[in-house]
């Protein structure tokens, strides 16, 4: 899929700049062009940070927005990696430790583990398989790969003091999945999303997991769901 951008911040350029690519004898599959509206609206999500981001985030909205509509593609609020060309996904609330269970991973299985995106990776269903996607809005860690990998598992992080997890029901967070993804407003998208999870949360495997911040993690987890 080719995006065609033209940003106007050096942030955003600078962002950019490692996914991008030779499309000079391709054509675009999307155009993202802001207006100054978009950048307001940004703004009352967020008051008082500085424009350039707000134009970087506007302008993954968009893309967010015609991936739903025309790509069978979603945004979820997730970390995601990849072990032998598999994904696992791992979203939970706000300071759970969805970055730092990651990290977990990478310091137990080493070179074997690849991040694909640690904070909003897209997720796209093609020839009825999903794929999850890594994109420049990676997280304060700046962690992600220019990739897309089979998605294997979607796990639900909890915090614990002992590690253990278990296989779930994926319907039955259908709501709290609504929260770590872009509502749209108009009804066509909007059906497009639900029909789309409702599809993932079935199809692919479904997993909690209550942890603590240990390498012992990662191995239960992976152990488990490989």
């Amino acid at each position: 899929m080719y995006i065609d951008i033209e940003p106007y911040y050096e942030y955003t350029y600078r962002q950019l700049l490692p996914y991008t690519a030779d499309t000079q004898s391709a054509k675009a599959d999307i155009t993202v062009r802001l207006t100054k509206k978009l950048l307001l609206d940004e703004a009352k999500y967020a008051p008082g940070l500085p424009e350039p981001y707000y134009e970087s985030i506007a302008i993954y909205r968009q893309i967010c927005f015609s991936v739903l509509k025309s790509f069978n593609g979603l945004f979820f609020h997730c970390s995601a990696l990849a072990v032998n060309n598999e994904a696992y996904i791992f979203t939970a609330q706000s300071g759970t430790g969805k970055s730092t269970h990651a990290r977990m991973w990478r310091e137990t299985f080493g070179d074997s583990v690849v991040m694909i995106n640690d904070d909003k990776p897209l997720i796209r269903l093609i020839d009825d398989v999903f794929y999850v996607y890594g994109t420049p809005w990676d997280g304060k860690h700046s962690l992600s790969s220019n990739i897309k990998v089979p998605l294997k598992a979607i796990c639900f992080l909890k915090r614990g003091e002992q590690n253990v997890i278990s296989q779930v029901n994926g319907t039955d967070w259908l709501s709290f999945v609504l929260n770590q993804t872009i509502v749209p407003k108009d009804t066509q998208s909007m059906n497009n999303l639900l029909n789309m999870l409702e599809k993932m949360l079935t199809e692919v495997k479904t997993y909690e997991l209550r942890c603590n911040i240990s390498h012992e993690a990662a191995k239960v987890a992976y152990e488990f769901m490989k």
